[in-house]
């Protein structure tokens, strides 16, 4: 089982299953959704994810017909997608993950519309911490 939660705590989830088809999805509705660079998501069966707590806070925006974007009410964080195409699953935001997971991205989608100043290849320098020239503030 996996568990999941937002920012503030107020909405928490389990998964009772696995994860499938994990991808970083560079697409333009991804990036505005996430203020990231990709959206890291994968698949979970819709009966296979619980919430534990917060029901009442989870809110959506409807970007398509049929396709919402499940949302913290309170501290904005996205959480899954639903589609009514495919009602038996959902498009779960890695990025709520309390729990390591085993399964791994399959790929980046996408890529023709990255944000120009995304480069997949670039090797940068990796700490622990803030940036060292951050300092202490």
């Amino acid at each position: 089982m996996y568990r999941a939660s937002c920012l503030c705590g107020k909405v928490q989830l389990n998964i009772t299953g696995r994860i499938s088809d994990i991808i970083h999805c560079h697409c333009s509705l991804c990036r505005k959704s996430t203020g990231t660079a990709f959206a890291t998501n994968g698949f979970v069966n819709s009966d296979e994810l619980q919430v534990v707590r917060g029901q009442d806070a989870i809110k959506h925006f409807e970007f398509k017909p049929g396709r919402k974007r499940h949302f913290c009410a309170n501290c904005a964080s996205p959480l899954f997608s639903s589609n009514s195409d495919l009602p038996q699953k959902l498009r779960l935001r890695l990025g709520i993950l309390d729990s390591d997971i085993d399964e791994r991205p399959m790929s980046h989608n996408f890529v023709s519309s990255k944000a120009n100043w995304e480069d997949l290849d670039v090797k940068l320098p990796q700490y622990n911490g803030f940036e060292p020239s951050r300092g202490k503030n």
